[in-house]
């Protein structure tokens, strides 16, 4: 896709574009684990065939990649982040990571690793996006990257591992001066 990176490496992860072949080793360690999507716009993948389905679906996404995070080690999926640009001058993002991974600081590098990207371009003004009010460990990683807490957004989006009605959510950005 134009206008995003092909790939980002960081001392312990190749970040990669997600593709067809990837799909049962997402579906295997975290898109149907409750844990990972309690705070995401979307449900635990019931099945295989969803998991196919949502990679597709992120391949074909125009002004979007989904890097998956390959461990540079071990080769194996550990999650996954998707950058998007919604507007000639930002970026937005989100993520998910594997429990087997979970505390190891490898959202955090993952993120740095994009937002080190997008400071470089210089027709890039800002980075940004949200996490629920309640996603302490997801607003934790925005923080250490250097996003800065710009507020909370009233009932912005339904996490329908926590229900129907929409949940507040802090905004996190960086901004070009």
């Amino acid at each position: 896709m134009p206008g995003l990176p092909a790939q980002l490496d960081t001392p312990r992860l190749h970040l990669r574009p997600i593709r067809p072949d990837d799909a049962a080793a997402v579906f295997a360690s975290w898109v149907r684990d409750p844990r990972v999507t309690r705070f995401l716009t979307w449900a635990p993948h019931p099945d295989l065939a969803t998991t196919r389905a949502y990679v597709a679906d992120r391949i074909a996404t125009p002004h979007s990649r989904t890097y998956v995070l390959q461990d540079r080690r071990g080769g194996g999926l550990l999650g996954a982040i998707d950058l998007r640009r919604p507007a000639p001058h930002r970026i937005g993002f989100g993520y998910a990571l594997a429990p087997s991974a979970w505390g190891n600081g490898l959202m955090t590098e993952a993120l740095r690793a994009a937002l080190a990207w997008v400071q470089a371009q210089p027709d890039l003004w800002r980075m940004g996006d949200l996490c629920d009010a309640d996603n302490h460990a997801s607003a934790r990683v925005m923080e250490k990257v250097g996003l800065r807490r710009e507020g909370v957004l009233r009932r912005w989006a339904v996490h329908p591992a926590l229900g129907p009605a929409p949940r507040d959510c802090i905004s996190f950005a960086w901004a070009r001066d």
